[in-house]
Formats: C-alpha cells, structure tokens, sequence
C-alpha cells in the first residue's frame, strides 16, 4: 500500500516551488524545500559555522497511521558544504500537525546561505512498529553478551 500525505500550506508561503518531490525513479528520499518567510525571500538566510536554525518550508502534513516521515540531510549539502541536521534522522509522527521545519546545523568552516527554493533536506515516509516493553527476570545469551560500543569489530 502506498501512503497518501495530506499537506496544505501555510498562509504566508510561497505556492510555486515544488511539493515534497522524488528525483528519480528509486530514490527513496523526496526532496523538501526552503520556503522561506517572505522578508527573507530576497536576501535568503545565512547559517554561520556551528550554528543551527529551523528552515521553514511552508507546508503543514497529515501522515497517515501506522507510519512516520524521516527528514534527513543532503548528501551534497553535507560533503560540499558541512550542512547537515543536528539530530539525524528527524522524526515527524504520524500524530503532528504542526509546520514543518528543518533544523539545520553547519558544520563547516563558511558560512553558508540558503537561498529561497533550494533543497535542503530529504523525507523518507517508513512504517512504524510499536512495541509492547515487558519486565522479565532475565535476558536471553547471545555470543555478544553485554559487549557496548566497537565490541564487534574494530572502531
């Protein structure tokens, strides 16, 4: 079954720029865009180094039951630039109507300015389990045992 999202956009945003939006074929991420507020359309919106910010784009969405929407960086953006999101993947929950922002952090050494209508970041629309969590006297043995971070291999 392919999920259905609602949107609708907010009052103030600009209507001409593209709907989330798959680029080819396979990609499994739509690209989300900069809708920015209308006194920064002309000058964009400058993000210093280390720095974050929410990145409006200008939609509200209707995420049916049973799923969630990952946000997630560009990869081009990260490599070329060192823009990124500062809590990989953002989670939106099938339950929220809110905006839909982006937080985005720079993690490079330049500042960098996001212009109005740029892709900024990427959804990906995933199912989601909920689980039931049960207090047991005892867990299972594994090979692993309790062996925490890097115990499987070097790093």
């Amino acid at each position: 079954m392919t999920p259905v999202l609602r949107v609708v956009w907010e009052d103030w945003a600009d209507r001409t720029l593209p709907l989330p939006v798959y680029q080819t074929f396979g990609a499994a991420g739509a690209d989300l865009c900069a809708n920015l507020l209308p006194e920064d359309r002309s000058t964009g919106f400058t993000l210093d180094p280390m720095h974050r910010a929410v990145i409006p784009t200008g939609l509200r969405m209707e995420i049916p039951a049973g799923f969630e929407a990952q946000i997630r960086p560009r990869s081009g953006l990260a490599m070329k630039h060192g823009i990124s999101l500062p809590n990989t993947p953002g989670t939106i929950d099938s339950d929220y109507r809110g905006p839909l922002g982006v937080a985005l952090i720079n993690l490079g050494h330049d500042p960098y300015t996001i212009r109005h209508g740029d892709r900024i970041a990427q959804m990906v629309v995933a199912p989601v389990v909920q689980a039931v969590f049960q207090v047991v006297d005892r867990l299972s043995q594994t090979d692993r045992g309790s062996g925490g971070f890097g115990s499987t291999g070097r790093g």
